[in-house]
């Protein structure tokens, strides 16, 4: 594969919404192709399947079958979408990928994770991110953060507090495991100081600069 993936991660408000935005305006700046989606989602059939997991009750899926849910999402995402970009040389920005459903579905709704990662070696193998920048951002300023954007809350943002604090170790914990793959941003931060330690770390990491 010629193109170069990476994704962003990060509990809710943590501001990887925006990050993906400045990133992709400065990677095509350097006459990159950039591709940016999210997780779940990012094709029509992934689409359908991101609208029946963030609305509804909290309790409408166990977090296995959330799990399941979202890898059949990933599949069709990774198969249509991201592989085709990679191929042709594209670099793809993504918001969520693997490691939600590490942190979300395992680490705080309670899935053993090595039921996860046999999920994952069973569905995508090896595939992973060349690249994975996990914003990290005390779980109370988060939600606030969401609910100051006036918008509905997802069914994961209105999980209680305990879920976040341990949704927040969880990708501390992939930060930690993974150094050669993660990097690990400050969310408390302003958001130009979190955009330059991101591109600091895309050149650094995968060798492009301007």
């Amino acid at each position: 594969m010629k193109g170069r993936f990476i994704s962003l991660e990060g509990g809710e408000g943590a501001g990887k919404t925006t990050l993906v935005k400045s990133l992709r305006d400065t990677l095509q700046a350097r006459d990159l192709e950039v591709v940016i989606s999210r997780e779940p989602g990012g094709t029509p059939g992934a689409e359908i399947l991101r609208d029946i997991l963030v609305n509804g009750a909290t309790d409408r899926w166990s977090p296995m079958t959330e799990a399941l849910l979202m890898y059949a999402s990933r599949v069709d995402h990774v198969e249509k979408l991201i592989k085709p970009a990679l191929e042709r040389g594209a670099w793809v920005l993504c918001d969520r990928f693997s490691d939600s459903t590490t942190a979300y579905q395992g680490a705080a709704g309670g899935v053993d994770l090595h039921q996860i990662a046999l999920l994952h070696q069973a569905c995508l193998g090896n595939f992973k991110p060349d690249l994975t920048l996990i914003v990290d951002l005390d779980p109370d300023i988060g939600i606030k953060r969401t609910v100051n954007r006036g918008e509905d809350a997802s069914r994961f943002e209105r999980f209680d507090h305990g879920f976040h604090s341990r949704l927040r170790d969880a990708y501390l914990n992939i930060a930690s495991a993974e150094p050669e793959r993660c990097v690990l941003l400050d969310g408390s931060r302003a958001q130009r100081e979190v955009y330059d330690a991101a591109i600091e770390a895309i050149d650094a990491r995968l060798g492009v600069q301007a």
